[in-house]
């Protein structure tokens, strides 16, 4: 519905983001933050490095169970869990190193990283997610019951998240100083 909105009412759509509560620009804004920091080069510890993709992991299941309440049903989680099982295990067969430029210091337990666009990516396609999923809700509360539309939703936020596997398992190589096994 919201694609139609866009495209037969586009005016609807400066009503719709009016009535979005506050926080959610608030969390919009941190989020945008956090992501665009991820650009620039930067130093993490060994927790630090590994609580984003946590926390993004959270937030993607979070937007499931609130979109379609406490059980989603075992379809939509095995939809997520899969796709991001499958994601990240082809991410990982095509790009096994870390990007270049990243290293990791085993005795400061710190990660030195080029920057990048793709965290940023990530976290602005989970939330966009998020968003268009409540919006679409809001305007179609029949949908929470729809199990093609908690499906679709479920294996979108699996991809995100499997790229973020993908991403940790590259870095966690370079904690092991060992080669990826993928089987």
């Amino acid at each position: 519905m919201l694609i139609q909105i866009a495209t037969q009412q586009p005016q609807m759509l400066l009503s719709i983001v009016r009535h979005t509560p506050a926080w959610v620009g608030g969390l919009f804004a941190a989020l945008l933050w956090l992501g665009a920091t991820q650009w620039l080069p930067q130093q993490r510890g060994l927790r630090r490095m590994f609580l984003m993709p946590a926390a993004l992991t959270a937030f993607s299941a979070w937007g499931l169970l609130s979109a379609f309440g406490a059980d989603p049903g075992a379809g939509a989680l095995a939809a997520w869990l899969l796709a991001s099982a499958l994601v990240a295990l082809a991410s990982l067969a095509l790009r096994r190193d870390p990007p270049a430029g990243v290293r990791y210091d085993a005795a400061r337990l710190r990660f030195h990283l080029p920057g990048s666009p793709v965290p940023l990516l990530l976290i602005l396609a989970i939330f966009f997610t998020k968003y268009v999923v409540g919006v679409e809700l809001a305007l179609q509360p029949a949908l929470a019951r729809d199990t093609a539309f908690a499906l679709q939703i479920a294996t979108l936020y699996g991809v995100f998240n499997g790229l973020l596997l993908a991403r940790m398992a590259r870095l966690w190589r370079l904690v092991q100083g060992q080669p990826l096994a993928l089987a």
